[in-house]
């Protein structure tokens, strides 16, 4: 099926694979930060491989209700100390640190002051660490008309997409009659996380920076693997 296939995403903190899965054949990362952030969410956490279970690893920040993820903002600079002392212990004899260890620690070694910057340095590392050269915006850089459904067809007409691909979470308050009317097909995205690597503390729904230091230049065939699209009937 030909096209051009927009992924919308709300930008997260280190994301786990499924995340980076569905970019593997797509034209564009749109992100969309100008959503309200959500606490206990992935915007500001995720896990990484600990010896007796998942770490979590959490941003801090500074939260009010109904604010946007692009002008919410870290309390505070100890923050990055501490991941980066945890992602160091965890993954120091890594066989792919010695390759991403400079570029990881100049994101960590940076004075953030809000989310959204933070997570799209880490996206832009990720997604060229992984060979996926996907062009990536944000919401919050753009007019958009509308919301929820009517702003993702806005957010289409923009770009030139005729497919939106998106998780199953947004099949809860997509208008499919209203994408259909519209002649944009819904592709739902779904991920099986196959099983990688040596060692003992992997578990499903680690952050990809654990498969991108444990597989390196094969981290990519994992990600296809595991990926599938199924595209939704609107009508």
């Amino acid at each position: 099926m030909g096209g051009h296939v927009l992924v919308a995403h709300q930008p997260a903190y280190l994301p786990w694979p499924g995340y980076f899965s569905r970019l593997a054949d797509a034209d564009e990362l749109v992100l969309l930060d100008h959503v309200q952030f959500t606490e206990r969410g992935w915007q500001n956490r995720n896990y990484i491989r600990g010896t007796a279970g998942p770490v979590r690893l959490t941003v801090p920040v500074r939260h009010h209700f109904g604010q946007s993820i692009t002008d919410t903002r870290i309390a505070d600079d100890l923050w990055s100390g501490r991941h980066w002392r945890s992602l160091t212990q965890t993954y120091g004899h890594a066989p792919y640190w010695p390759a991403h260890r400079e570029a990881l620690e100049a994101i960590y070694r940076t004075p953030w002051t809000h989310l959204a910057d933070l997570n799209e340095a880490l996206l832009r590392l990720m997604l060229d660490a992984f060979g996926l050269p996907v062009p990536m915006i944000r919401t919050s850089e753009r007019l958009l008309a509308g919301r929820q459904t009517s702003m993702l067809i806005d957010l289409c007409r923009q770009r030139g997409a005729t497919r939106l691909r998106v998780g199953t979470g947004a099949l809860a308050y997509l208008d499919h009659g209203l994408l259909a009317e519209h002649a944009i097909t819904v592709e739902v995205a779904t991920y099986s996380h196959p099983r990688y690597g040596r060692g003992p503390g992997w578990s499903p729904g680690l952050s990809a920076v654990d498969l991108l230091l444990h597989e390196g230049p094969d981290a990519l065939s994992v990600l296809r693997a595991g990926a599938r699209t199924e595209t939704k009937a609107l009508a």
